[in-house]
């Protein structure tokens, strides 16, 4: 479906790239789009890329929602396949 899904970032690498956390799955992901990401810091993400960053409750909310929906299970595979 490729929904936008927040993730956490985990570690932030050379060249505008970071490593987020969505649940248990670690993506590298490009920071391009959004300025000021900090580590641990909460990123909507599409297609590899940050988005803009969100609050922590933001995350939390939209990932319950998409649980809810049951969309995140599906996003979660396609992310980490």
């Amino acid at each position: 479906m490729c929904l936008a899904i927040p993730a956490r970032v985990v570690e932030l690498l050379d060249d505008d790239m970071a490593v987020v956390a969505f649940d248990t799955v670690r993506k590298r992901i490009s920071l391009a789009l959004v300025a000021d990401v900090s580590l641990d810091d909460f990123v909507l993400v599409h297609v590899g890329y940050a988005l803009h960053k969100v609050s922590p409750e933001e995350a939390e909310r939209t990932l319950k929602l998409m649980a809810e929906a049951g969309v995140l299970e599906e996003e979660l595979e396609e992310i980490s396949a």
